[in-house]
């Protein structure tokens, strides 16, 4: 039997197998659908001006700019950067809200910036990882909260999950705001 013969049901680079496939689909499928809120966030913040990016107009006193610089510090960094990536979390940017706190000298265009190097370091570590392998680092934190992260793939729904929320509370801060709607019913 000739050498190639021998070899066509293993898998090479050339022939993947239906379970890596499905597992390739499967990845993109959730990665997509991250990029999707990334973006929905982005157009939700994309037009405004300062004044109305800092603007809190529900009774909780949140802002735009804040939400992003949230979503950039405790969803992009902690969860991808730390908890998949294994980077040390760095506890100040924590302190005293600080993922929501904007400094005045801190401008809708920096803190657009910074959401997006935060979404490209973050899917550097996404594409270092598969969706099987645990989280690199475990917070102790999770139990409390009653979640449980036993994988990449949990995690990359809990951000999707996260991001979605924060986009759809967007989309009500800038109807708000100026009357902009992302979906438009008729």
């Amino acid at each position: 039997m000739k050498e190639s013969a021998m070899n066509a049901d293993r898998p090479t680079s050339d022939h993947p197998t239906s379970e890596s496939a499905a597992a390739d689909r499967e990845t993109a499928l959730m990665l997509a659908a991250l990029q999707s809120q990334r973006a929905h966030v982005l157009q939700m913040v994309g037009g405004l001006t300062e004044e109305q990016a800092r603007r809190a107009v529900l009774p909780s006193g949140w802002h735009c700019l804040g939400l992003l610089k949230h979503l950039a510090v405790s969803d992009e960094y902690y969860w991808f950067t730390c908890a998949v990536g294994g980077e040390p979390v760095d506890a100040s940017l924590f302190e005293d809200r600080g993922d929501w706190q904007v400094s005045d000298d801190q401008g809708l265009d920096d803190l657009v910036r910074f959401y997006r190097s935060s979404c490209e370091r973050s899917d550097a570590v996404l594409a270092a990882t598969t969706l099987d392998a645990a989280p690199a680092y475990t917070d102790p934190q999770w139990q409390s909260w009653g979640m449980a992260y036993p994988d990449v793939r949990s995690v990359v729904m809990h951000v999707i999950t996260e991001t979605a929320v924060h986009a759809g509370q967007l989309d009500a801060a800038r109807e708000l705001i100026d009357g902009r709607q992302w979906v438009v019913l008729d």
